[in-house]
């Protein structure tokens, strides 16, 4: 039995009319009087005296209003708890990260999400830049934080920080305890470079071919804490993201020199595929990274700038 049968009936009722009844539940007055034929054929008995205007229940009609409308009370009450605590039950955003995105910073910025969304969990994996960009296409990670975004169709790129590019080197190093390095200084120095399938690599190599410096690539890496680990043993220099470098620079075992001239920076992005549109959780999230960039190491950058900005919601 259909718990919209039982309102029609209490609606007939109440109003004593079934074609004010049926105007009540935007049905038919023949469909209410089926309605009522059903039920009273169901319990044997008649339920609503037809031969009265306006129209009354019988005895039996009148006990089974009574219970039928303590039934839908008590239903109506089992529903509003039931999207109550839908509301209040844990949403979990599933985020795709590169390497380097850095836990000390996602760890500040899921505590402070946990205070603006007490119900909602973040889980993050770190993962090679390729299988963000799987892990978000296939639709199991809702958005994907990366370094110089692809230009596809198929990805909503949203910028989020800029990262100024400094060259790494130990502290015993010549250059670590200058202010600053001419880029051309670097010349004939012993490199440690990104993996050469990685697009920080292309950019860094179109960097130092701008400025006409020759490097002597000793040892290449497709994670920022290898290379790190290759300066610190004295395998050569790199160039790297600044606030990559902030844990190490505090303890003294790497030295971060700014590089004279117009800066490099690496831009950060948020990714997430226009078949899977950002659900309340995911944007809110997003909105929280992005409102939060400036904190740190942000700064302009016109690629970044041309990046979309626009976030798609997935409607409730």
């Amino acid at each position: 039995m259909q718990i919209e049968a039982l309102q029609v009936f209490c609606d007939v009722a109440r109003l004593r009319s079934f074609s004010r009844a049926g105007e009540a539940n935007g049905i038919t007055q023949s469909a209410v009087s089926q309605i009522v034929s059903h039920l009273e054929k169901r319990m044997g008995v008649r339920l609503v005296d037809r031969s009265t205007r306006p129209l009354q229940l019988t005895p039996a009609g009148l006990t089974y209003f009574e219970g039928c409308r303590d039934l839908l009370d008590r239903y109506a009450e089992l529903e509003a708890a039931i999207r109550r605590a839908a509301v209040e039950l844990p949403a979990v955003v599933q985020v795709a990260a590169i390497y380097s995105v850095g836990l000390g910073d996602m760890g500040q910025y899921i505590e402070r999400f946990g205070q603006l969304c007490p119900h909602v969990r973040v889980h993050i994996d770190y993962l090679h830049p390729d299988m963000v960009y799987e892990r978000v296409a296939e639709g199991t990670a809702d958005l994907g934080l990366v370094s110089f975004p692809r230009r596809q169709r198929e990805f909503v790129a949203l910028p989020w920080r800029q990262e100024r590019m400094v060259l790494a080197c130990s502290p015993r190093h010549p250059f670590a305890q200058r202010k600053q390095i001419r880029p051309e200084e670097v010349a004939g120095q012993r490199y440690v470079g990104f993996d050469r399938k990685l697009a920080i690599r292309r950019e860094v190599d179109r960097y130092w071919k701008e400025h006409g410096v020759s490097l002597d690539v000793v040892m290449e890496f497709d994670s920022i804490e290898n290379i790190k680990k290759a300066i610190e043993i004295e395998a050569g220099v790199a160039l790297l993201p600044e606030p990559t470098l902030s844990r190490e620079v505090a303890a003294g075992s790497l030295a971060a020199v700014p590089l004279a001239g117009p800066p490099l920076y690496r831009p950060l992005a948020i990714i997430y595929h226009r078949r899977h549109p950002l659900h309340a959780s995911a944007a809110r999230f997003v909105e929280m990274l992005r409102s939060s960039a400036g904190e740190g190491s942000a700064a302009p950058n016109g690629s970044a700038n041309r990046l979309k900005r626009r976030i798609t919601v997935a409607k409730a």
